[in-house]
């Protein structure tokens, strides 16, 4: 079975998508924890982090400036925005394909919890 983000880049079930190109598809979360708050998924299935090979270094790259210019649209660059991936259940992953929560529009404190 695939997972969401997969039905997601799928057009399987909808979101609400803010960026998409031929790499990657970004999207705002369901659960905000922030005032701005996106997914930045590539559509290459990778589980996480501690998955990605080599051959990834080129979607992962592409990922994070992305994110960067997503952030910029969404004008949080200067305020600051926070960029973070979770790998397996105890950072709290529940959907085993990266993704990168862009996070801003309000102060983030550290550490996180």
């Amino acid at each position: 079975m695939s997972t969401i983000f997969k039905q997601i880049i799928d057009r399987e079930i909808p979101a609400e998508i803010v960026y998409e190109d031929d790499y990657c598809l970004a999207f705002k979360d369901i659960n905000p924890q922030a005032p701005v708050h996106i997914l930045v998924i590539p559509k290459k299935e990778i589980a996480s982090v501690a998955h990605a090979k080599d051959e990834d270094k080129e979607i992962l790259g592409h990922l994070m400036v992305k994110s960067a210019e997503i952030a910029r649209t969404f004008g949080i660059e200067e305020s600051g925005y926070r960029l973070v991936t979770n790998v397996n259940n105890d950072a709290g992953q529940s959907v085993y394909h990266i993704h990168f929560h862009l996070l801003g529009g309000r102060k983030m404190n550290w550490p996180p919890g």
